[in-house]
């Protein structure tokens, strides 16, 4: 049986991503991007009306409307590389805005089980980002989108926290989580306390690596996790805050969609006044 050869970095011969099985037109430029496929049911249900369009590997994809704003999620799956995939494939069938609907760990003993964490920029420890620049180049989410993630958490009642996170690379010891019988070593050790120091809030796996790769790009990315767990003081929540979090991303993508709308189009790199983006965060 013959296949057609194409080249493993262009679209498939039915036009669409390789990995993401999306192409141009299947989605809106405004995409919540969840880890896990799972939540991209549960991100969708919260809408207007909804549709599941897309299913390979990691990668499962709805696109719908959620209060006159079109809107999508796409999973990254686990880790700086998965998620680069979905950004480059996104990217390049016309994705502009990205929001990161997460789970995190909170590594600061005053945030509970439940509150959400605006990332405003991320500690670049996940590796995948390393292919694109250089360890000096700051990860950082889009001005823009940290306001409008705040905005919506307030309006919405929300408790949340903005500051940097720590992406890593790894779950068990790049977290300082003991590996297999008990194997650790200075830096998975003294990791926590490092970064508490720095003022750094919690660790989660895919912010930084989503935030190098849209700055280069030119696109807005943010990202807002619900923190399940507690590492200081020892408490792990299973699915605290994760609706909240779906919550203030789908308002905040709304927002933003209300501001592109304002300006007649999404302009990368240019940040928009604190005036337009109060006129657009109006019911």
């Amino acid at each position: 049986m013959s296949r057609e050869v194409t080249s493993a970095a262009a679209p498939t011969p039915e036009g669409k991503m390789y990995h993401i099985a999306l192409g141009p037109g299947d989605i809106p430029p405004f995409v919540l991007l969840p880890g896990d496929p799972g939540r991209v049911d549960m991100i969708a249900r919260t809408w207007d009306r909804y549709e599941i369009i897309g299913q390979h590997r990691e990668y499962r994809s709805a696109r719908g409307v959620y209060h006159g704003a079109p809107i999508a999620a796409v999973s990254t799956g686990i880790g700086g590389p998965s998620a680069a995939i979905a950004v480059e494939e996104l990217a390049r069938i016309g994705a502009h805005t990205l929001i990161r609907v997460g789970t995190t760990g909170a590594i600061q003993d005053y945030i509970r089980p439940g509150d959400v964490i605006i990332a405003s920029a991320a500690v670049r420890y996940e590796g995948a980002s390393h292919e694109y620049a250089p360890p000096e180049y700051p990860a950082h989410a889009a001005p823009e989108a940290v306001l409008a993630l705040v905005e919506a958490a307030r309006r919405l009642g929300v408790r949340y926290h903005v500051g940097v996170v720590a992406s890593t690379a790894t779950f068990h010891l790049g977290q300082s989580r003991p590996g297999f019988m008990g194997y650790t070593w200075s830096l998975a050790e003294s990791r926590i306390s490092d970064l508490q120091a720095m003022g750094v809030l919690s660790f989660e796996m895919e912010a930084a690596t989503i935030y190098t790769l849209s700055s280069i790009y030119g696109l807005r990315a943010a990202c807002v996790c619900a923190a399940v767990a507690n590492r200081v003081t020892d408490e792990f929540v299973v699915g605290a805050g994760v609706e909240e979090a779906i919550r203030v991303a789908n308002e905040a993508a709304r927002i933003l969609w209300r501001l592109d709308e304002a300006r007649g189009g999404y302009r990368p790199r240019s940040v928009p006044s604190i005036s337009e983006l109060a006129e657009a965060a109006k019911d």
